[in-house]
């Protein structure tokens, strides 16, 4: 989970640094038209797209955008017709790797990826090769600073949560899926608002790279997520904290 967690957060700074928002805002209004396509338009009703829509509050994504957004995935505005893909491979050192994408071109998303995966030393796999090695789990992360540690601990494990790391300047909370919302509204209710929530996969070990595979695997991640039909990469390294900070600074 370590790998995970520390690129989660040096992929925040390095949005923070680059500013950006285009992408972000991007990734956010893709999920919140596929939820509202999938579960209908109510977030009362619709799970899956209640939190799209509080993911997109998170990054200031205005309202305006967030209804048209829906209207076009319920079908009320004409849109893009986008398709969810999942992508499986490795990485150098045989890091296991799965690419979430939304996409109006599958052919042309999947031949970037596989140029992707080969340019950096990896291999694009089956459906299914990787994917038994990740958890889906809820992870909402809270700034630590300003805050009661313990409280925020002690709301959370109440509330169900499985697991809290401290990553520095954040705390990550980890839940089952079903847990997921309720240790969420525990936290808001007490004041403690989530810099980022969401469900996603999480490894359930990690493989350790070091020197160029991990120069090599840290390029990959970054091409991967800098691609415009990305959601989500899930890896399953763990790096050096030093070899991170170089890619971030």
């Amino acid at each position: 989970m370590s790998g995970h967690s520390k690129w989660s957060t040096i992929k925040r700074k390095k949005e923070q640094k680059d500013a950006a928002r285009g992408k972000i805002f991007t990734r956010v209004i893709k999920e919140i038209t596929i939820a509202a396509r999938q579960g209908g338009g109510s977030v009362n009703v619709n799970p899956r797209l209640r939190t799209a829509v509080l993911a997109a509050k998170t990054e200031n994504v205005p309202q305006a955008n967030i209804d048209r957004a829906i209207a076009r995935g319920t079908g009320e505005l004409d849109g893009v017709h986008y398709e969810e893909l999942v992508y499986e491979g490795y990485g150098p050192a045989g890091v296991a790797l799965m690419v979430e994408a939304v996409t109006d071109n599958k052919n042309r998303t999947t031949s970037e990826m596989r140029h992707a995966f080969t340019k950096n030393g990896g291999n694009m796999g089956e459906a299914g090769c990787v994917a038994w090695m990740f958890d889906q789990k809820g992870t909402i992360v809270v700034d630590k600073n300003g805050v009661d540690e313990d409280e925020v601990m002690l709301i959370a494990l109440e509330a169900g949560a499985e697991d809290i790391l401290d990553e520095g300047d954040t705390l990550d909370v980890y839940t089952a899926v079903s847990d997921y919302e309720s240790v969420r509204a525990q936290l808001e209710e007490n004041g403690f608002a989530p810099l980022r929530a969401e469900i996603g996969r999480i490894p359930q070990s990690t493989v350790a790279v070091e020197g160029k595979d991990a120069e090599q695997l840290l390029r990959l991640m970054e091409v991967l997520e800098d691609h415009d039909d990305v959601q989500h990469v899930y890896a399953n390294f763990d790096v050096d904290d030093g070899m991170l900070e170089k890619m971030n600074g």
